[in-house]
């Protein structure tokens, strides 16, 4: 086969390849109805960072951030902050979370705006930042954007005890 007639196979492969990565999920979003964070589904799995033996990525917090205050889970006090501004329907939201103890990203972190159901909900799985010890996780705002839409934190323990609880969010001020 002469040259001329390999190169354009191997561009249509590369593009086929490159179509095909550029549409896997996010490691840090669950579309709804997969079940992958579902209540007593196995846990989302970790990064590939985390996998190889990291501690996960490590951001630069160079967003701004506006402290929303405390949430009891359990007997944790945790802090959260929200980033990127207020929630804008169908928009991406961030959640800074602040453990009260500093475990070296052994919890993993799931969070989502909408309701304790999930239903409709983009789960993000928060990413462990040494440099600050918290976890930043993303979500999408569901749309429409309901009144009763509230920042949803669950936490799983390194022994598997599951923590859930809810916040409200930063939202523009009418």
């Amino acid at each position: 086969m002469s040259p001329s007639a390999v190169l354009p196979r191997l561009l249509t492969f590369a593009c086929a390849v490159t179509g095909l990565l550029a549409c896997q999920p996010s490691p840090e979003t669950v579309a709804p109805g997969s079940g992958a964070s579902a209540p007593g589904a196995p846990s989302a799995a970790p990064s590939a960072d985390a996998a190889a033996g990291g501690s996960g990525e490590d951001h630069d917090h160079a967003h701004d951030e506006v402290d929303l205050g405390t949430l009891q889970l359990g007997p944790h006090a945790v802090q959260l902050a929200q980033a990127h501004g207020p929630l804008t329907a169908g928009a991406e939201a961030g959640l800074v979370v602040k453990l009260p103890y500093s475990d070296g990203g052994e919890t993993v972190v799931r969070g989502w705006l909408g309701s304790a159901e999930r239903t409709q909900s983009y789960i993000g799985l928060g990413a462990y930042a040494p440099s600050h010890d918290d976890y930043d996780l993303h979500a999408l705002a569901p749309d429409p954007l309901s009144a009763e839409v509230a920042w949803w934190v669950e936490l799983e323990l390194p022994d598997g005890t599951r923590l859930l609880g809810s916040h409200a969010p930063l939202r523009e001020t009418r």
